[in-house]
């Protein structure tokens, strides 16, 4: 599998919105509250309203599992994910879904992946290392590509480069962590974050890495919503959109459907504007 171009990413996620499914406490974390149900069902809801409100792709995350693991999961945040993925590709069949397994578990989201048929992961630290509130983290580029050959999965790598609530350990400029990402890790697209969940990116580092990878699929990972979708249009290629369509920008609460009307609304007025 060869890394995407822009065209087969647009194809495969239009608008180029990436909605975020932000789970519950999983068992075995420490916010647990024993009903897998109730996760279940909120993430249900949340992926309806975001389909049919016209977003074109879903991401499952363990977001509330906090504090995360460093490493891998056990056992039960695979199979609970793999539960609710389940769940959510009988739901919604046609729909792509991507699973990313906080904080840094590769190898789990692309087991997931294959198991419920969904068509990309992410991975937050894919190459180099970064310093994170769970310690040094290194990516296993090498270790994630390998096993997709293995498992002979069509699952897109959706990678971040410095990633929220990290910093990497040790100085390189930005382009090069970004090129060696896409040309050594073969991340099939890369992802732009601010410093924190919620936090807004630099429109300036999203058009500097895409006059230094034109041809690679490139994404707005954190803090983009109605009042700054405009800033990153035509640079970025999409978003992955999570705290600002809750109701309130609460990242706890549900996906409101104004919120995210307004948000395709204004992303769809900044791309006629550059068209």
């Amino acid at each position: 599998m060869t890394p995407w171009t822009r065209p087969w990413f647009a194809e495969l996620c239009r608008p180029g919105v990436i909605g975020m499914l932000h789970l519950g406490p999983l068992p075995g974390s420490p916010g647990w509250g024993g009903d897998l149900g109730a996760v279940t069902g909120a993430a249900l809801l949340d992926a309806r309203t975001l389909r049919e409100g016209g977003i074109g792709a879903l991401m499952l995350e363990n977001f509330h599992d906090i504090p995360f693991q460093p490493g891998s999961v056990p056992p039960v945040t695979v199979a609970a994910m793999t539960f609710v993925a389940a769940a959510i590709r009988r739901d919604l069949p046609d729909c792509p879904l991507g699973i990313n397994v906080l904080r840094n578990d590769a190898e789990a989201a692309l087991g997931i992946a294959v198991a419920v048929g969904a068509a990309f992961i992410r991975v937050n630290v894919h190459t180099g290392a970064a310093v994170t509130d769970q310690g040094v983290l290194e990516g296993r580029a090498w270790q994630t590509l390998r096993q997709r050959r293995e498992y002979g999965a069509a699952v897109g790598i959706l990678a971040d480069v410095r990633v929220k609530h990290a910093v990497p350990l040790g100085g390189r400029p930005l382009v090069d962590e970004a090129r060696d990402l896409r040309l050594r890790g073969l991340a099939d697209a890369v992802i732009v974050t601010g410093a924190a969940t919620g936090a807004g990116a630099d429109p300036g580092e999203i058009e500097e890495l895409r006059r230094a990878l034109p041809d690679c699929p490139l994404l707005v990972g954190s803090g983009v919503g109605s009042a700054n979708v405009e800033r990153f249009v035509p640079a970025a290629d999409g978003f992955i959109v999570g705290t600002s369509l809750k109701e309130g920008g609460d990242v706890a609460a549900p996906v409101s459907a104004a919120r995210m009307a307004e948000f395709l609304s204004r992303l769809a007025a900044a791309r006629k504007g550059h068209a």
